[in-house]
Parts: structure tokens; sequence; C-alpha cells
């Protein structure tokens, strides 16, 4: 991942992505760059329009959709909770009356 972020460093300063300059803001950032990786990423990018890419990621509506299930499993805990104060409350009525049974 340290990769990607010095790539996009690079092209937020306006810089050229290639190997020497990722490795030297990996080794600055005091990661120990594999040239394998660094290769790889760069042969990559040269096909990619990052501000392209950028945009898009901007515009996609990727953290609305997490928000929902979590919106629905508080929901049902709510629910869950309603129900068990209810039984609970039912069950001490039936103990009470049981007992007043027992006293006339």
């Amino acid at each position: 991942m340290e990769y990607v972020y010095g790539a996009l460093l690079l092209h937020a300063a306006g810089q050229e992505i290639d190997e020497e300059k990722l490795k030297k803001v990996l080794t600055e950032a005091g990661v120990q760059a594999d040239e394998a990786r660094l290769k790889a990423l760069v042969s990559s990018l040269k096909e990619i329009n990052i501000e392209e890419v950028l945009k898009n990621a901007a515009a996609a509506p990727v953290a609305a959709a997490p928000a929902a299930p979590q919106a629905e499993k508080k929901e049902e805990k709510k629910k869950e909770e309603k129900k068990e104060e209810e039984e609970k409350a039912a069950s001490e009525e039936d103990a009470m009356a049981g007992l007043s049974s027992l006293f006339g």
C-alpha cells in the first residue's frame, strides 16, 4: 500500500512516476523498497490516467453503503432488547399472580 501512496504523492507533486523517484520517496519514508514491486507498479501506472481514476473514486458512494447495514443491526438489537424486557416483565407478572393466589 505504501508503494501506491508514494506514487500518489509523486502525482500530487506533479512529478513523473518512475522507479528512481518512487524508491527515493519510499526510502525517505523509512520503507525498504522492493525492486520487483517498484517495477510492477510503475509499469502498470504508465497505462492509467491517475487523475481520471481519482475523480471516479471520489464520485463513488463507497462510504454510504456500509452505514446502512449497521443501522439495521442497531434497529434489530433494539427490537430484541425490547422483546426481552417485555418477556421478563410478563414472567414477573405471572410469578406475582401465582404468589397472590397462595395467600388468597
